[in-house]
């Protein structure tokens, strides 16, 4: 592979694109197994400039020289400084919000431009998804001037504390007498908080993109809170994110997400690792035994022990190991370039835990037990894990971010099958980009090589569990598949709304009414099949097949055992699934079936 040029899959196109979709799968499923996406190096290079100057060192320059601060490179000078902490979480709001951070870029489906967020959120016209039917003054599916005055008001007011100066704080003298920086003042942070929330009342998928389900919370204790409970709540908010996702993993479909992952990592040396952790590379792409150890031990395990010592540690040796077992957590993830490319989230989180339990160490007054009242103490762990709680149980009513469900495998996906020249309606569309299809033509591949790049993406959603389920409903639903051009929702969605970090709940029924609206598919000529996660306790996923037309015209489940037991490429034909409802003989003059009328409920 050069660096310019991408690692494609070993066929001949014209061959390749006239063989079965479940052919087509097996053959792509194998080429992850060993090349991961096959982006040419110069992507990864990209992002790693973009995360060490853009992010990295832009955050830490803006943070210092608004807060008279030593130069960046006097880093024992600021590192476990309050406001270079307050402006590092400033700054990834800030850049999340723009759209420059997660979901950035080629590996987010996004080639030409490589920026979704603010080109689609200041400009009208696009699709909004409100999270709540019943919220009044939030009607409607399009962006107006009203939208972007308010998402631009949000980028101003989070922008302005991270470029003003900090304030005395007695709290912080208090506690740190020698401290001459201040804190940002948190009058200053009010009007982002306020302003977050307006627009995720409007819109769901901008409060997603900013993460405001982890950074909200922290505005919120630097705003309210006395620094010491500050950085104890902080500590909970942090706790509560590992330990939620650490939880989420457990079940059959986290083993399924580390192989890909791992094959999908340039800094991964050796192709042999790559096929250790499948268990008869390429005949059986389920999990080895290697990929359940990667999973359980190198991640459960990790992610759920070592946060919970660093909580509770009061030894200086256990504690540093804890947070250097975070911190190459962090980084390894980073290393590995998941889709939804969440890496300045990751280096957030790993100075983080520097800063907070090495600069602030338990056993220097900032433990648990050092909060100004136990009460204060369980009014904040009630607020962090009731979404996480809820959306567990009920994944229908919370989004799988507020869940802290990050990575576990267990997310609500689909696909969308067009019928031949259907695809191309998309762009009727109001966006600022096109389909994924033509801005890789944009980008220099031929359109054969394209759709077979964009074929690879729905190759990996086989080689999770709820990929199985999803292609067995599509096999059932659709005698004509082979014929018809399937694609990942994710990068759809990327291309109509400019954002998706995983999030089914950005692509369900809803988002497919919104794009009728304009698309004006005919009955059969887009069908998608979405499936919801698993709630504990239970052994199905449910599952929904919409026409783009027609509204959702099946529901039904599949037990999760089946789809974790089967091959990405089905070769003993579609798991068993169970319909619960159909639409039967469905007419062309149909109206829209509108469902879940009162909403998805908290930050569906």
């Amino acid at each position: 592979m050069s660096f310019t040029k991408p690692d494609l899959p070993a066929v001949d196109p014209e061959t390749f694109l006239r063989k079965p979709l479940m052919e087509r799968m097996r053959i792509l499923a194998v080429s992850w197994g060993e090349h991961g996406f096959g982006s040419p190096r110069m992507v990864h290079t990209i992002y790693i400039l973009k995360l060490l100057l853009c992010y990295a060192l832009g955050g830490i320059v803006v943070a210092t020289v608004t807060s008279d601060l030593p130069a960046f490179w006097h880093v024992s000078q600021w590192w476990d400084q309050p406001i270079v902490y307050q402006k590092a979480v400033l700054w990834t709001v800030l850049l999340e919000a723009i759209g420059v951070a997660g979901s950035w870029g080629p590996l987010a489906g996004k080639v030409k431009p490589m920026t979704g967020g603010i080109l689609f959120w200041a400009r009208p016209g696009t699709i909004r998804l409100r999270p709540w039917r019943w919220v009044p003054f939030t009607g409607g599916d399009r962006r107006t001037w009203f939208d972007i005055v308010l998402y631009v008001a949000m980028l101003v007011a989070v922008a302005v504390p991270l470029v003003l100066p900090g304030v005395h704080s007695d709290s912080l003298s208090a506690a740190v007498p020698d401290n001459t920086s201040g804190l940002v003042a948190p009058a200053l942070i009010v009007p982002a908080i306020v302003l977050l929330v307006v627009n995720g009342l409007r819109d769901k998928t901008v409060f997603l993109a900013a993460r405001g389900e982890q950074y909200l919370p922290a505005l919120v204790f630097f705003t309210v809170l006395p620094f010491v409970d500050m950085i104890i709540a902080l500590k909970l908010l942090i706790l509560v994110v590992w330990v939620g996702a650490g939880v989420s993993k457990f079940g059959k479909h986290f083993a399924n997400v580390v192989p890909p992952m791992v094959s999908n990592s340039p800094s991964m040396p050796f192709t042999w690792i790559k096929r250790a952790h499948y268990r008869d590379f390429p005949r059986d792409l389920r999990p080895s035994r290697v990929a359940d150890l990667m999973a359980h031990v190198g991640g459960t395990f990790v992610e759920i022990v070592a946060p919970l010592t660093l909580f509770f540690s009061t030894n200086i040796w256990l504690t540093v190991a804890a947070a250097t077992a975070m911190v190459v957590f962090h980084l390894f993830i980073v290393s590995t370039f998941p889709l939804a490319v969440p890496l300045e989230w990751n280096v957030l989180f790993a100075y983080t835990t520097i800063f907070l339990f090495l600069g602030f160490p338990n056993w220097d007054g900032y433990s648990v037990t050092d909060m100004s009242s136990p009460w204060l103490t369980m009014v904040i762990v009630a607020g962090l894990v009731f979404f996480p709680i809820l959306g567990n149980f009920r994944p229908d009513k919370v989004s799988f971010l507020p869940s802290m469900r990050q990575y576990a495998g267990n997310w609500a996906s689909a696909v969308w099958a067009f019928a031949p020249g259907a695809e191309a309606k998309l762009d009727r569309v109001t966006r600022t980009a096109r389909n994924q299809l033509d801005q890789f033509i944009e980008f220099g591949y031929e359109p054969q090589w394209a759709e077979i790049t964009l074929q690879k993406t729905i190759a990996w959603r086989t080689m999770h569990s709820q990929g199985r389920g999803l292609f067995s409903v599509l096999l059932k639903s659709l005698p004509d598949i082979d014929t018809r051009t399937v694609r990942e929702a994710e990068f759809i969605c990327n291309s109509l709304i400019g954002f998706n970090f995983g999030d089914g709940h950005l692509h369900n029924e809803d988002l497919v009414r919104a794009v009728q609206t304009e698309a004006q598919f005919e009955p059969g000529e887009l069908i998608v099949v979405w499936v919801e996660s698993q709630a504990v306790g239970s052994k199905v996923q449910h599952y929904k097949v919409i026409d783009g037309a027609l509204g959702v015209i099946e529901r039904g489940t599949w037990k999760v055992a089946d789809a974790v037991a089967e091959q990405p490429w089905l070769p003993n034909g579609p798991i068993p699934t169970e319909v619960s409802w159909s639409l039967t003989e469905p007419k062309p003059t149909a109206a829209p079936v509108i469902l879940d009328e009162h909403g998805h409920g908290a930050l569906a």
